[in-house]
């Protein structure tokens, strides 16, 4: 049986502000992509998102982000490589304390929004994450684009890679991401995520906003915990792939 992973942004909440329903999508997800403090989630949230992934047997992520709280991580910082590798080596391991105090552990890296653009093909930026991922004890696999500049360095480390596809945002013909400011980049439909979802499984591709037909590799699903109705999105998707007889695990040992 093919298998494949279901991840969410989650522990993106901050004091009094929340976002998402954290507990619902942690029912439905295999991999929970945890914020670590610089773009959004606080120690409190934190500490409860990854007991509640322990609790749920979800694989816990570091979703490592540029230093920009007001900006929700959404906005390009060129910082100095050594910066970023600090920022980002620190991230993971203020998570991976909070994750093994709650019985787990971190198992993987993401970058978050500006920065995940940013390194599929910034190889300043890039490296830096992956020095800091190779540098951190945790034997850590690194999720991001494929075809990416951050994969193909992390991949000359030795490090494991894992490809992800977004089921909820729009491709273009090079095989990246729709600008967020572009109407139709962010996908709130399920029914048209669910046909998106039986395409990749069945042909292995996603229709760009092009109309081209785009091969894609894909180790993990995306579906973000901030969009509007994610739970539901995630559900369909899950549903979506039980279908199509494809098990749904996490992607991580």
């Amino acid at each position: 049986m093919r298998s494949v992973d279901l991840n969410a942004d989650l522990g993106e909440s901050y004091g009094r502000w929340r976002l998402g329903d954290d507990e619902a999508l942690l029912e439905v997800v295999t991999s929970a992509n945890v914020a670590c403090g610089f773009h959004a989630g606080d120690p409190a949230t934190l500490v409860r998102t990854c007991r509640a992934a322990v609790a749920n047997g979800v694989a816990i992520g570091a979703q490592v982000g540029y230093r920009d709280l007001a900006g929700f991580g959404r906005r390009f910082i060129d910082v100095a490589p050594d910066d970023l590798y600090a920022d980002v080596l620190y991230q993971i391991g203020a998570l991976d304390g909070i994750a093994r105090a709650a019985g787990g552990r971190v198992s993987y890296v993401k970058p978050h929004g500006a920065l995940y653009n940013a390194v599929v093909a910034h190889e300043a930026q890039a490296g830096a994450v992956v020095r800091a991922v190779a540098d951190h004890p945790g034997d850590l696999t690194l999720l991001g684009l494929p075809g990416s500049a951050v994969l193909a360095a992390a991949g000359e480390r030795g490090i494991r890679v894992a490809r992800e596809f977004f089921a909820d945002r729009s491709y273009g013909a090079d095989g990246t991401l729709v600008d967020r400011r572009h109407a139709g980049a962010v996908l709130t439909d399920p029914d048209a995520v669910v046909r998106r979802i039986g395409q990749l499984m069945d042909t292995g591709t996603v229709t760009t906003t092009d109309g081209i037909s785009l091969a894609v590799d894909c180790d993990s699903i995306c579906v973000h915990g901030d969009t509007p109705g994610a739970v539901e999105m995630a559900r369909a998707v899950r549903a979506a792939l039980d279908d199509a007889g494809v098990a749904v695990a996490p992607f991580v040992p």
